[in-house]
């Protein structure tokens, strides 16, 4: 219990000191384009939206943030809410006690480095294939088209703000940003998807696999059998959710097949980006996308293990069998 009090401490103090910190900044930006009370009020909803990876904004019109596409001091602080609430309050905690312990945990080494390669690998992929858009980083300056290729980068991972109309995006770039949003945040973070370690994990096991070698070392650390299988039970069970909730809406929504599915992938992540296809669904497919974003919040993982039949202790094993594989 000592430990889930100084954990609980922890996560109230960082989440205050850094949504008030956003606030502060985009108070005093937003102060210049209107009243002051409105832009306090502003300043706090959105830094609370984005830290905690919510999606929602106050701006109207499902233009989000796109009349600051080009604004060096939003962008940067939107971009810092939305990484330092998906990296999690663990790795938040690790890093604070660095100082002090000059050392990080094998998990916080992991999310770090997957969060760095997402976001700076997203915003590269991003920047040359919407390069030439003229419907998006086309007319923008060489600053502006950075800021908002790493925006973009940032908030598929479950942020839900945008910059750019995503139904304006090329279909390469709307299938990448299903891509990231499907991986999502990490663990003990407010994002979603099926989080930043499994991804790595996954990776990790087939890197593997090519070398030859039996363990999976991150860091220099083995990681444990079990660890592998989760991941691949998690990975299976959203992708088929993913799927199928996808095959299905295509048969009751008439709308093409890549804004189904980037509705479905955004919803099971919990992002909150569309295409414009949220206000076009019929009541069932709202339903099915209310129940996609329950499913994605709780974990695929979490309902299977609740849903499923209490685990026993095996009392003999099989043996072993062969069959080939590719």
């Amino acid at each position: 219990m000592e430990g889930i009090v100084k954990l609980i401490r922890k996560v109230i103090i960082y989440s205050l000191v850094i949504e008030l910190t956003g606030a502060a900044l985009f108070a005093i930006r937003w102060s210049f384009d209107m009243p002051v009370g409105k832009a306090v009020y502003f300043g706090i909803f959105h830094a609370i939206s984005l830290f905690n990876n919510a999606g929602i904004d106050l701006f109207g019109d499902f233009i989000s943030f796109a009349s600051y596409v080009g604004d060096p001091l939003v962008n940067i602080v939107s971009i810092a809410l939305i990484i330092l609430g998906g990296l999690g309050f663990i790795v938040l905690a690790d890093m604070v006690e660095w100082r002090h312990r000059r050392r990080l945990a094998l998990h916080t080494k992991v999310v770090l480095t997957m969060s760095g390669f997402l976001v700076f690998s997203g915003a590269l992929v991003f920047f040359i294939l919407e390069f030439t858009n003229v419907n998006s980083l086309g007319p923008l300056d060489g600053l502006g088209k950075v800021l908002a290729s790493f925006f973009q980068s940032v908030t598929s991972r479950t942020a839900g703000a945008a910059t750019l109309d995503i139904g304006s995006l090329r279909q390469s770039t709307q299938f990448f940003m299903i891509i990231l949003m499907f991986i999502g945040a990490s663990p003990g973070s407010t994002g979603g998807g099926i989080k930043t370690t499994t991804f790595a994990i996954l990776i990790s096991a087939v890197l593997t696999m090519i070398r030859g070698k039996q363990d999976i070392v991150l860091f220099r650390f083995r990681l444990a059998q079990d660890r592998v299988f989760k991941a691949i039970t998690i990975t299976l069970l959203s992708l088929f959710l993913v799927i199928f909730v996808s095959m299905v809406l295509s048969t009751t929504e008439p709308h093409p097949f890549l804004m189904i599915l980037y509705e479905v992938t955004s919803a099971f992540s919990t992002t909150g980006l569309s295409m414009g296809l949220t206000t076009q669904l019929t009541p069932f497919g709202k339903i099915m996308i209310i129940i996609m974003m329950f499913i994605g919040r709780s974990g695929p993982l979490t309902l299977a293990y609740a849903l499923g039949p209490r685990t026993e202790k095996e009392l003999y094993r099989h043996p072993e069998g062969k069959i080939m594989i590719g």
